[in-house]
């Protein structure tokens, strides 16, 4: 069998099972017509934001392509970046439109059963899941049997690092600031539900579900998977003294045992027939990870495919438990169920001022775990098998994202789901499963978010070290002022990005206020349900708003690395990268996790406890989660794509330092 033959075989069958299952999405019963009509506004929304987003991408993706081409880094790479741009968008395409198709699906599914409900919308997520691997894989394969140089491949890593930060941070601030805008308005001034039809923001709001949550974590999670293979392939094509000349595509064969154990933990997911909700989802990726560490036991013990394979295989492992345990810590510190998020919920009894108090106290004590986790996994895997072997754990990580994306992007589809039944009055009893429902996708979109910053921090490192092996770098002297000013200025961008994605979503949040309140004061009956919003004029507001905002940060990410690396040299380069992965890591998490806790402190209050809706409590806890939203699905997320943006540019620079 052709060595390429594996990762080719295992990307086809990731698709072809991805295939499958949008097939039979597409199959499933829609519902009463109330609810298609109310979805149908949603796609709509959602695609429409997401092809004017595309036509900006397209323009900047075609002038960096000409740059490459005509610099001394030439063609190839060129041809490499607009491939990476295109798969990206490829895949954050396909799961958008699933999404939006499988969440009025879900409702009906969830009023005949739960378990059909949840089963419906993890098949969404898997589709978005396995094309993100799959396509990822098949990309970087073939770029690599092309040109044979793994240097030319961080090409293909550039073009998803881009289409990733434009869709994570344009998706961020549109759905928070609908989000936003929809909250204070809705919940706040009039009283009313979240997703009350009476709300003209509502639509807005549900779009930004998937905007957000589906293309905008699909983007960044390919680009971490993506980069995690090619800068393994890299270091691996250096360390063939120690691990042999198969080394360099090693991390293809992982990637390829990666998607059928997700494939093994899918199955596991769909052909469970009871239990509790969120058990079964654990249980399908407990299941991968297990599998995972199976397959490469087996790869590198009993295949010979590189020598000191058990070097190889601890490696892995090292990256499989780091990814587990960020995830297990993440819950911890975000579930209604647990004492953390319970102890915001009791501040919020006393205001506003102590709900926000308490939620940052989270957030801050929260990196204490990932940070030491992250660090005993670069010790660990580089024990094992040097700076390759810290390589290999970033592949261990992103090893079955397969099926941890799909949990995670199950989340906007079931949410949606809650939308839906409550807007189109489908019943109390779907209205409340489907709840359930959103209740866990609450849970795994923030363990997903605590994973995808975990893993950014290990493949901004893993790329961040490939950096220092081009430009010669053996050490960073710290005594150097040069390298001492890239540090303040890399540490210092991760909070000037943050505060350029917030600030975003307050301006176009208010200008979803005003218009909110607009409709309120101009038509008349609204509120008695006589007549009906004009939902389509927030959808505009806020896709504009959003797509003008993410223009300063994006931009951004891409010319600090020029700038410092032109101006100042490689060592001020490397400092900068080292900066702003420790400031990005840690403030990602810190917002990440406040912002998921204070979402389910007003969750718990809602569910009936410490006086229930409408209470001062709620109240309270409404602010709270009203700031911790940009915190969560903007500035926190956005950090994970601006350090691996800014080491993958220094990447494709370094033949120019």
């Amino acid at each position: 069998m052709p060595l390429y033959a594996l990762p080719i075989l295992a990307a086809a069958l990731g698709l072809l099972f991805a295939l499958l299952l949008a097939l039979q999405i597409r199959q499933q019963e829609k519902g009463p017509k109330p609810a298609q009509k109310i979805s149908s506004y949603i796609r709509e929304g959602a695609m429409a934001f997401l092809g004017k987003e595309y036509r900006i991408l397209a323009i900047f993706v075609l002038a960096v392509t000409v740059i490459l081409a005509l610099t001394p880094i030439g063609w190839k790479v060129a041809l490499a970046f607009i491939c990476g741009a295109i798969f990206s968008a490829l895949a954050g395409n396909i799961g958008m439109r699933i999404a939006t198709q499988a969440n009025v699906k879900t409702a009906w599914a969830a009023k005949k059963d739960i378990y059909q409900g949840l089963k419906l919308a993890f098949s969404s997520g898997s589709v978005m899941g396995l094309c993100v691997v799959s396509l990822g894989l098949l990309g970087v394969t073939i770029i690599y049997i092309i040109f044979r140089d793994p240097q030319i491949i961080y090409g293909f890593g550039f073009g998803a690092s881009s289409i990733a930060l434009f869709a994570r941070v344009g998706g961020g601030i549109y759905t928070k600031a609908a989000d936003v805008g929809a909250d204070l308005v809705g919940k706040v001034e009039k009283g009313i539900p979240e997703d009350d039809p009476r709300n003209p923001a509502v639509i807005a709001d549900n779009v930004g579900d998937n905007v957000g949550d589906v293309a905008g974590m699909g983007a960044d999670l390919f680009e971490s998977y993506v980069d995690s293979i090619i800068a393994a392939m890299v270091l691996g094509s250096m360390a063939v003294g120690m691990f042999g000349s198969r080394a360099v595509i090693l991390p293809l064969f992982l990637a390829s045992i990666g998607i059928l154990a997700s494939l093994v933990g899918n199955l596991v997911i769909k052909l469970a027939k009871s239990g509790k909700l969120h058990a079964l989802l654990n249980r399908g990726i407990f299941t991968a990870a297990l599998v995972m560490a199976l397959g490469t036991l087996i790869l590198t013990k009993y295949t010979h495919t590189v020598e000191r394979g058990m070097n190889i295989f601890w490696a892995v492992i090292c990256g499989l438990a780091a990814g587990i345990i960020i995830g297990l810590i993440t819950e911890y510190y975000t579930s209604a169920s647990n004492r953390p998020t319970r102890e915001i919920a009791e501040a919020s009894q006393t205001g506003a001022a102590t709900n926000i108090i308490s939620g940052l106290a989270l957030g801050m004590k929260s990196t204490i775990v990932p940070i030491i986790v992250v660090c005993g996994a670069i010790f660990l895997s580089y024990h094992f098998a040097g700076l390759f072997g810290i390589a290999i754990a970033a592949c261990g990580m992103l090893s079955t994202l397969g099926i941890t994306l799909a949990a995670d992007t199950y989340g906007p589809v079931a949410d949606n789901a809650a939308g839906i039944a409550e807007m189109a009055k489908m019943g109390d009893e779907t209205r409340k499963r489907c709840e359930e429902l959103d209740a866990v996708g609450n849970t795994t979109a923030a363990i997903g978010k605590g994973f995808a910053i975990g893993s950014a921090a290990l493949t901004a490192l893993v790329l961040a070290v490939s950096y220092a092996q081009v430009v010669g770098l053996k050490v960073l002297d710290l005594l150097l002022p040069k390298v001492i000013i890239g540090l303040f200025i890399g540490g210092l961008l991760s909070f000037v990005f943050s505060a350029l994605a917030m600030s975003a979503v307050g301006r176009a949040a208010f200008s979803v206020v005003r218009e909110v309140r607009r409709q309120f004061r101009e038509i008349k009956g609204i509120m008695t349900g006589e007549a009906k919003p004009e939902y389509a004029k927030c959808v505009d507001i806020v896709t504009g708003g959003a797509l003008k905002q993410m223009i300063v940060p994006s931009l951004m990410a891409v010319l600090a690395p020029p700038i410092i690396g032109f101006i100042l040299g490689k060592e001020a380069l490397g400092g900068l990268l080292t900066g702003a992965i420790i400031t990005g890591f840690l403030l990602a998490i810190m917002m990440a996790n406040s912002g998921g806790a204070w979402d389910n402190a007003k969750k718990y209050i809602e569910a009936g406890n410490l006086g229930g809706k409408g209470s001062d409590s709620h109240k309270a806890a409404v602010v709270g989660d009203t700031v911790g939203d940009p915190f969560k699905d903007t500035a926190g997320p956005s950090l994970n794509i601006l350090i691996k943006l800014m080491s993958i540019v220094a990447l494709i620079i370094a033949p120019l330092l």
